[in-house]
Parts: structure tokens; sequence; C-alpha cells
């Protein structure tokens, strides 16, 4: 296909919604690191500086994928993904710890990230892994293969530790229930996490008490010609005790006390005064200087540079996992609204652009990468806002950061350029 050819049939909506983002995302980067003694917007020893380095490699990445024959990312998927995840077992032999976690490898003109890196290869994967077995995904052995894929990323990536990024793996289980994985794999899951969370809420006595309660009137208001099995149901009920009995067994001896602090703020476990004001001060400081940033910001915002939160650094790392509170805070609800805006036209559009595939690898990288970035969205929000957990999850195309922003464009412009060929295929 022609240079010309691959133009004329690029998704330009979704380029301007990525240039946007792009854009909006270092102008706020530097708003959140511009000092008095700061000099030129090219100074690569300051983090926009250093973005403007790292938006530079990701424009020339585009070059050279939009160069690339669409066949290239679903022949060489399999070799992506082995190679993604020899970085992950290196980490622990050649790895660069930062902020406790041994996620990076020291290129000394940036740290390199490859679960970024893996993130990409691991929807490459899946979408390979699915279109190869087209509408096996219904058999149990291509539904644990597929779960496998997923699960060995996330296996090398929670000892580092960063169950943060672990965490966007799972996201991938959307392509398979999208392509005929049962849902009730998606319920399962569901009820994994409401047993988890209601245990460390309410313990395992009121949370027995209450599958009794929720089974009783269901045999209650049943219809009668609807037959539940003894047994299943006597199964069903064993596997959510002894899930209930073992977490607390997990948050005490599996999770790092840092997360076990920042559930029990999120969840209000903590009833001592004293340590609850503590883990504020720590845990929880990140979060409410946050939302006091956004507060502050009103209706309009206080204007470009002129955030007294964002220029005192009452908020820690505002330039990257919190960089929405800068939002708030310097461009208001105004700024706030039009960034989700942007955001939720993306994920429109790229549902819109994967429909339209003709052929199955396409179309589940397409929501692969859909997924990965909804994630990544929904998380960074809620975290800002204090809606969920402080987990360090960056906003996609905003956030300062080499790895993410080189890799989220890779993947999303290795989805546009499998799209410019959809008129080829059958």
């Amino acid at each position: 296909m022609s240079g010309k050819s691959v133009l004329k049939r690029l998704d330009w909506l979704t380029v301007l919604l990525y240039l946007l983002l792009v854009f909006f995302g270092w102008i706020n980067i530097y708003s959140t690191t511009f000092t008095d003694a700061s000099s030129s917007i090219l100074d690569f020893s300051t983090s926009y500086g250093k973005q403007l380095f790292f938006m530079g490699i990701s424009f020339v990445m585009v070059i050279v994928i939009m160069s690339l024959e669409t066949t290239f990312f679903e022949r060489f998927a399999s070799i992506f993904y082995i190679v993604s995840i020899v970085l992950l077992i290196g980490l622990y032999l050649f790895g660069k710890t930062i902020a406790g976690a041994t996620s990076w490898y020291d290129l000394g003109f940036f740290n390199f990230q490859p679960s970024e890196f893996t993130k990409m290869a691991t929807a490459l994967a899946i979408a390979k892994y699915l279109s190869d077995i087209q509408t096996d995904i219904k058999k149990i052995r291509h539904q644990w293969y597929a779960i496998l894929i997923i699960a060995i990323p996330v296996l090398l990536i929670i000892p580092q530790p960063d169950p943060g990024s672990a965490l966007i793996y799972f996201a991938l289980f959307f392509v398979l229930f999208r392509e005929g994985l049962p849902l009730k794999y998606l319920g399962l899951s569901i009820l994994l996490v409401l047993l988890f969370i209601s245990t460390l809420k309410f313990g395992v006595v009121w949370v027995c008490i209450g599958l009794g309660i929720l089974i009783s009137l269901f045999f209650f208001i049943k219809r009668g010609d609807v037959k539940i099995p003894k047994i299943p149901l006597v199964l069903f009920l064993i596997s959510c005790l002894i899930i209930s009995l073992s977490v607390n067994f997990v948050f005490n001896n599996v999770f790092e006390q840092r997360h076990r602090d920042r559930f029990g703020l999120w969840l209000g476990l903590e009833k001592d005064p004293v340590k609850l004001e503590q883990i504020k001060k720590t845990i929880g400081y990140n979060t409410y200087q946050s939302e006091k940033a956004i507060e502050s910001g009103g209706f309009f915002g206080k204007g470009f540079l002129e955030g007294t939160r964002t220029k005192g650094d009452f908020v820690p790392q505002q330039h990257t996992d919190y960089i929405f509170s800068s939002v708030g805070e310097e461009w208001g609800f105004i700024g706030t609204t039009l960034i989700i805006i942007i955001f939720t036209l993306l994920f429109l559009r790229l549902i819109h652009v994967a429909e339209r595939q003709k052929r199955d690898f396409s179309r589940m990288y397409g929501y692969g990468v859909i997924s990965i970035l909804l994630i990544h969205y929904f998380i960074n929000i809620g975290m800002v806002i204090g809606l969920l957990p402080t987990i360090g999850i960056p906003l996609p195309f905003f956030s300062y950061g080499g790895s993410g922003l080189i890799f989220f464009t890779a993947m999303l412009f290795t989805f546009l350029k499998l799209d410019t060929a959809r008129l080829n295929e059958l």
C-alpha cells in the first residue's frame, strides 16, 4: 500500500483526538513543573523538555508503524509477546528500583518500563490466538490458553511489586467476552471482587449471613418451574465461604503495608483516630491534596500557571499520576469536562473503528487497545477524585512518562494502521 493510500485511509478523527490529548497533557506537564528558574521549553533537563523528546520519539514511531505492512503485526505477534516476557524476567536481574518497585531498565537517557510494551504485546498475542482458533473460545481448553496468555505477564509483574500495572492486564478479558467467552466468568469475577471487598469491610460472619439472606430471598421469589441443583448450590456456598475465609490471609500476607493502608483508608477500616491521621498524612495525602486542588479551581479555573496548589507542590507526582488535578485547578470544571469529552469521543470512535474491521485479528486487537486505554482512564480519574484507592496508573497520552507515551502511541497507531487495510480485506 502506497504512502498516499495510507494517509488517505487513516482515521484522522482519532489522530486529532490523540493530538489534542498529547498537546493538552504537555501543557499541564509544563505548568506543574515550571519554575522561575526554568529556561527554554527545549531544556531536556526538565520534565516538560523530556516529554517533548518523548513526543518526538512517539511521532517517529508513528512513521515507522505506518511504513510497515499490515500483516507484519499479526505475523510477529508471538515474537513480540515472547520478547516482552523475556524483558519482564530480565528485570529480576538487571532492573532498576524506583519507588520500591523494580520495574525499569536504566537506559541512561531515560528509564524504560517493559510492562508498557508488554501491554501492547499481550493485546497482539490475544488477538493472534483468538483469530487462529476462530469461534473455539467456547471450548475449555482454548479458554485456559487465552487466560494463560494474560496471566503470565501478571504473575511476573506482581512480585516487582507493581500490582497497579498488573491490574491493567485483566482489562483484556473484555476482548474474550466480546469474542464469545461465556458471561458466567464475568459474573464469577464480579462475585470475587464483591466477596473480597465485603469481607474486608464487614467481616466473614456478616458476609456469610448476607449470602444466606440472598439465597433465601431467591428461593422465596423464584418461579416454581425453576429448578436449582442442590449439589452445585452447596459447592457454590462452600467456595464462597472458603474465598471469604482466605481474604484476611491474602490481605495481611500478600499485600504490602502501603497497599493495606490504601485499601483501609478507602474502605474506612481504620478506627484508631491517631493511626488514621497518620495514614491520611502519608498514603492518603496525595488524594486529599488532589481533591483540594480540583475543588479550588471552581468552574473556570485559576488560569494557566496560576494554580497556587500546583505552584506550591502540594500534590506529589502531579505531573505523572495526579496530572488531572492540575487540570481541575487551572482550567476548572470546564477544563476537566473537556478532557472527559475528548476521552469519551476517542473511546466511541475506537469502538466504531473496531466494529468496521473485516478481519478478526484487527477487530480483536482493536478491542484490546480500547480495553487497556479505558481501564487506565477509569482508574486514574477515579483515583485522583478519591473514588478509588491510590494506584500508580498514568492517564494515557496525558501523564508524564516516556515508556507510557511511546507505547500508548505505538499501540494506538498499530490499530489505525490495521484499519487502513480494511478495504483490501475479504
